[in-house]
C-alpha cells in the first residue's frame, strides 16, 4: 500500500502499462481504454464477428498468426487486409481470427492479462461495459481498475515515454459514468470530465493531438467513428489470449 494506489476505493483509474500491471497484482477487474485505434478497433471487429489476439510491438505478428492459424494485421500499404483501422473489419467474414499488434492497447492488455476479467472499453460501448463491470463487481466482490492507455512519445524525454491522451481520458470517463461503485477521486473527476463534454465528443477527438495526427494521415473517418457514443453493445473479454464477446467467454 502507498499513497498513490487509491486504496479503499472499489473503482480506480490507472494510466498505461504500469497501471495494467498494478491491476493484475491486485486481482482487479480491468478495463483497457485506447479510444483512437486499439479499443475502437477491437470493439468494431467483434461487432462484425471477428476474434482478435493482442500482439506486442516487439513480437512477430506473422509468426504468432501462424501459431494460431490466424491472419496477421499490418499496414494497408503492405497489402494487409486487416490493420489497426476499425474500418478494415467492417464486412469481415464472421469467425475470422486476427492477430492485432499495438504499442498501447495491446501492450496494456498483455501486461494486465493475469486479471480475472479483462474488458475493452471506449466511447463506442461505454454503457455496455459500465453495466458489465457493475454486474461483475456485484457477482465477484472484486474491485475494478479503468486503464486509459495513453500514447507513447517517439523518443524518451525527461518525463519518460508515456503521453497522457485526451481521447483515452474521455473514453475512460464514459465507462466510469455507467459504473455504480465507490470511486476514487481520480476516477470521479475522470467521469465528470466526460459528462461535462459529452456534447462535443466528435469535435474534441478531431481537434486533440491524436485526432489531428490521424486526420493528417487521411483517416478522419476513423476518428469520427471512434467518437460515436454507445454505437455497439458488444463487450470484448480476453479469454485464453483472445478477445471474444463477454457473453461467449464467461
Amino acid at each position: 500500500m502507498n499513497d498513490f494506489d487509491q486504496e479503499g476505493y472499489a473503482c480506480r483509474l490507472e494510466w498505461g502499462w504500469q497501471g495494467a500491471e498494478w491491476a493484475a497484482e491486485r486481482g482487479d477487474i480491468l478495463v483497457v481504454v485506447d479510444t483512437l485505434r486499439f479499443s475502437t478497433t477491437v470493439i468494431t471487429a467483434l461487432a462484425n464477428g471477428v476474434s482478435l489476439f493482442p500482439c506486442l510491438e516487439e513480437e512477430d505478428a506473422l509468426q504468432v498468426a501462424k501459431q494460431w492459424h490466424a491472419e496477421a494485421s499490418g499496414k494497408r500499404s503492405e497489402g494487409c487486409r486487416y490493420t489497426l483501422s476499425p474500418s478494415s473489419y467492417k464486412g469481415a467474414e464472421p469467425g475470422t481470427r486476427v492477430v492485432l499488434g499495438s504499442r498501447n492497447g495491446a501492450a496494456c492488455s498483455r501486461y494486465g492479462e493475469r486479471v480475472p476479467y479483462l474488458l475493452i472499453g471506449a466511447l463506442l460501448n461505454a454503457r455496455a461495459v459500465g453495466g458489465a463491470v457493475t454486474r461483475l463487481m456485484a457477482e465477484t466482490g472484486r474491485n475494478v481498475t479503468i486503464n486509459p492507455c495513453g500514447e507513447r512519445w517517439l523518443a524518451s524525454n525527461r518525463d519518460g515515454t508515456l503521453r497522457v491522451a485526451l481521447e483515452d481520458y474521455l473514453g475512460a470517463g464514459a465507462v466510469l459514468s455507467h459504473i455504480k461503485a465507490d470511486m476514487s477521486p481520480e476516477a470521479k473527476v475522470c467521469a465528470s470530465a466526460f459528462l461535462s463534454n459529452v456534447s462535443e465528443l466528435e469535435s474534441l477527438l478531431i481537434e486533440c493531438g491524436s485526432g489531428r495526427e490521424l486526420c493528417g494521415r487521411g483517416e478522419k473517418e476513423d476518428v469520427i467513428h471512434a467518437a460515436q457514443l454507445d454505437r455497439y453493445t458488444v463487450v470484448p473479454f480476453l479469454k485464453k489470449g483472445w478477445f471474444v464477446p463477454l457473453e461467449e467467454g464467461k
